[in-house]
């Protein structure tokens, strides 16, 4: 009964805090959004104007919630410090808080199910959270050299290290980390260099701009345009980080032989349709980018696409000594009663209504497997996690053997009766 209590205790700290992680990222992305929206969009005064002459480098007039917007914004600063001004700054810090939580309650605090695949590397499950945790602060540390580097005035260059960066680091973990772990912490990664942008450059740089102005000095300049080309960067980071913030649930991309490539891949295509939208923001149309993008996603689409399994019986009819020049008879479907008692043993142990796996207290995703007329109704589903990606049972805890998912396969291919 404390097993149990503590597992459903995890339960429920795993729900409210990836519900307050999905709220605050979305207050993240949408200040992110709507400021390079608002950057890309205004306009700059007529020269002689009355706001050219009180410094706004650009305004626009918007209409929203029944109301009419004037936004402005000026070069450097204005005239005077206003009495009240806003920061946008929470919003960062309780995404990473949070999401640096849900790193404790999903991957660490169970590392050996969730981080470590015996299959990829031999790793203890506290040397997995080490591999985990250098990569976060390792990503920012290398990142910030980057942009601190001549390299850092060269943006177009930039931009290319960095995504080679982040997919050297894709294949490192991929390599030592169970594929769902591995696409977790490289979104982690992207995650604390983005929060880093804003608590290490853009909030310093504000508050330099700020201090300035109460001290009676013209702002230095710099500041803002460091705190914006991070800002920047922050902003063709997102689709990427969004995408992997759901990859859990698509085994399809983290268990495929080359999930590191198929990772780049997807973000290739993120950061090519966030990049159309910035320059329709500045009035320009280049449809390509987008089609780019989606070609790109086709592309994977079609290169991961579950392959046949071919019957284990067929294939050792088909290479039997005397078999030349015979047809490989098709293999009898296994008894169901076989089928029912693999599954039994390797799965539902966690699927069932009172799991028995330490660790879990409800089924995950809620599918049961305890009884067959579950087990037939999810048929589909068991071939596809057990045989097509076998990412299940999770870091194969159970054991399930080679020879038992053919035995899946087979039943499954033969109508699954």
């Amino acid at each position: 009964m404390e097993a149990l209590l503590v597992s459903y205790g995890i339960e429920w700290a795993n729900l409210l805090v990836r519900w307050l992680h999905l709220i605050t990222g979305i207050a993240w992305i949408g200040a992110s959004f709507y400021f390079v929206w608002l950057d890309n969009s205004i306009r700059p005064p007529k020269p002689g104007s009355d706001l050219a002459k009180k410094g706004v480098s650009g305004e626009l007039w918007a209409v929203h919630g029944g109301g009419f917007y004037n936004p402005q914004k000026y070069l450097v600063a204005p005239a005077e410090l206003p009495e009240e001004l806003h920061w946008f700054k929470w919003e960062a810090y309780a995404t990473w808080i949070t999401g640096i939580a849900m790193l404790f309650i999903v991957y660490y605090f169970n590392a050996s199910a969730m981080m470590v695949d015996k299959s990829v590397a031999n790793l203890s499950g506290l040397e997995a959270v080490g591999v985990g945790i250098g990569t976060l602060v390792a990503g920012w540390i290398v990142y910030d050299l980057l942009c601190k580097s001549p390299l850092g005035k060269k943006e177009g260059l930039l931009g290319l290290v960095m995504f080679v960066f982040i997919v050297a680091v894709a294949y490192m973990l991929t390599h030592l980390l169970s594929g769902r772990a591995a696409y977790i912490h490289v979104g982690a990664m992207i995650g604390t260099i983005m929060v880093g942008n804003v608590l290490m450059v853009i909030i310093p740089g504000q508050r330099k701009l700020v201090e300035a102005m109460k001290e009676g000095k013209s702002p230095d300049p710099i500041h803002g345009r460091k705190g914006k080309q991070r800002s920047v960067h922050n902003n063709y980071f997102t689709l990427p980080i969004l995408f992997i913030m759901i990859s859990n649930h698509y085994a399809m991309t983290y268990t495929h032989a080359y999930s590191w490539l198929v990772l780049a891949a997807i973000m290739a295509a993120g950061v090519l349709i966030r990049h159309f939208f910035n320059l329709r923001h500045k009035g320009k149309v280049s449809v390509g980018y987008p089609i780019a993008g989606v070609a790109l996603l086709l592309a994977v689409a079609v290169a991961i696409a579950p392959r046949p399994v071919a019957p284990v019986a067929a294939a050792a009819a088909a290479t039997a000594p005397g078999a030349e020049g015979t047809a490989a008879a098709a293999p009898a479907a296994p008894d169901f009663a076989k089928i029912q008692a693999i599954i039994t043993q390797r799965c539902a142990t966690c699927h069932s209504d009172k799991p028995t796996q330490a660790g879990f207290a409800t089924a995950p995703a809620g599918m049961l497997l305890q009884t067959p007329e579950l087990i037939h109704q999810h048929a589909a589903k068991v071939f596809q996690r057990a045989v097509q990606t076998k990412d299940m049972p999770l870091a194969n805890m159970t054991q399930m053997t080679d020879e038992e998912r053919a035995e899946i396969a087979a039943w499954f291919q033969a109508g699954a009766k």
